[in-house]
Order: C-alpha cells, then structure tokens, then sequence
C-alpha cells in the first residue's frame, strides 16, 4: 500500500468505573502501534461516577497502515466496505466501532466500546470522493 489516504485516525475507549484501566488500555492497544502514547482524561459520569477517556491520534503514515491493518483482519471487512456510504459523513470522516471485549482478548471485532474515527483524504473535499478513496484503501488492505 503506496499510500494512505488518511489524515489520521482517532481511537476512543471509555473505561468506567466498573473496569479495570489497564485491562481497557490493553484493549486500545490492540489496534495501536507498539509503545504507542495514550492520552488519558477523568470525566464524571451522570450519577457521580468516574469515568475515564483513553484516546489515541495516529497521523503517521506508517503508524496509520498499522491501525487499518488491524481493522482489515475483520471478518466481515466486506459488509463494511458496502456499508461506506453510512459509515462517511459529509465532513469525509470514517465511523467504526469495535468490541472492547473482544479487543482485550486480542480479538479484532466489530461491536461496542472502541470508537474509530478517521478522517479521509478527498480533493476537492467531497463525501463522493472520500467514500471512493475510503472503498479503494479498504479493498487494498
């Protein structure tokens, strides 16, 4: 894969307080570059309970093909390129989510917990054209 047509993408797991942090993390860093730094922000849920945001930003070509091959071991990676056109918004972002579960047991499946958020290269700037750009990479892959 010459190149990427990303200009980063994002990943995004809440770790509440019935979790164990560093199982969530483990979970985050199955998609992730070895090493990769984790940004980590306490937030209070609605009833008072802790809440904790751990997100990464990949903008690194070579660290985002590490993110989107992991994604591409999907076993229905082909429902998801048919699902493009629900899946970019006019704003030529990329929506996903992934199992956290599934993630800690070192699994890549789709479901609830982790929240992919790429944002896809398109000249001139155009749903049309990033859903084209998004379909040709994941075929690639």
């Amino acid at each position: 894969m010459p190149s990427v047509p990303f200009h980063y993408v994002d990943l995004r797991v809440f770790c509440y307080a019935t979790e164990d942090e560093k199982r969530v993390e483990s979970a985050l860093r199955t998609y992730l570059p070895e090493d990769y730094p984790i940004e980590r922000a306490e937030s209070e849920g609605h009833y008072g309970d802790r809440i904790v945001v751990l997100s990464a930003r990949v903008e690194n070509a070579d660290e985002i093909r590490h993110v989107l091959s992991q994604v591409a071991t999907l076993s229905d990676i082909d429902e998801v390129r048919a699902e493009l056109d629900d899946r970019v918004d006019d704003n030529c972002s990329f929506f996903l989510t992934l199992d956290k579960q599934a993630a800690f047991g070192g699994a890549i499946e789709r479901g609830d917990g982790i929240t992919l958020r790429a944002k896809v290269e398109a000249y001139p700037a155009k749903r049309e054209n990033a859903i084209e750009n998004a379909r040709n990479l994941l075929s690639e892959l």
